[in-house]
């Protein structure tokens, strides 16, 4: 279980709310895009960035001695964020219409993988979850490449889940309104592979 604190405990629609890993689980994993929220210099700041769960933990990386990397390793908390939208929920009044979606609010703190053969066994994690198998067909990182990356990790251990399904919630006065109601699904499938050439070109 997610550990719920004054911080982390969904108080507006509550009964959507769960503390269970098992449901925070697949969203990361699913997803692997966060935003990263953070104070720096009094100023609230929130970078999206790729964010991959290994066990009871989740990581991002960025480049060595980066200021988002000093920002985030200085021991203050930071706050990371999931969101998948899956339809548009269509109600009778417009006050009403609302949206179906999974999210997820991690409360922590970075820390950073100093090893060098953890951090090549947590990009591995990553490849693997892209595709199956690829880890064993490309070349991995080479020593330049990790010493110019710095790999964060955070244990998964305070926030809280929140998840809308369903169709609309409307007024008894506006049932007999003459409109449709429900959900118009947004729906994001993995498309069939783009092949490019080798390129090296800045990225």
């Amino acid at each position: 279980m997610l550990q719920k604190t004054s911080q982390s405990k969904v108080k507006r629609s509550a009964n959507r709310a769960s503390y269970k890993k098992a449901d925070l689980y697949p969203i990361i994993d699913d997803l692997k895009m966060a935003h990263i929220c953070f104070s720096q210099d009094d100023s609230p700041m929130s970078i999206p960035m790729l964010c991959w769960r290994v066990d009871d933990a989740i990581y991002i990386h960025g480049s060595r001695g980066s200021r988002l990397v000093k920002q985030l390793t200085n021991g203050s908390k930071s706050c990371v964020s999931f969101a998948e939208l899956n339809s548009w929920v269509m109600a009778k009044s417009a006050f009403h219409h609302s949206a179906n979606y999974r999210s997820a609010v991690l409360f922590g703190a970075f820390e950073t993988v100093d090893d060098d053969e953890a951090q090549v066994r947590v990009y591995r994690h990553f490849v693997e979850q892209l595709e199956p198998g690829r880890w064993d067909h490309i070349r991995p990182p080479n020593e330049k490449e990790i010493k110019a990356t710095t790999l964060l990790k955070m244990v998964i251990d305070e926030g809280a889940v929140k998840v809308r399904r369903g169709g609309p919630i409307d007024d008894e006065d506006d049932f007999s309104m003459a409109v449709w109601v429900g959900e118009l699904p947004w729906v994001k499938t993995q498309g069939e592979k783009i092949i490019h050439q080798p390129s090296s070109e800045s990225r």
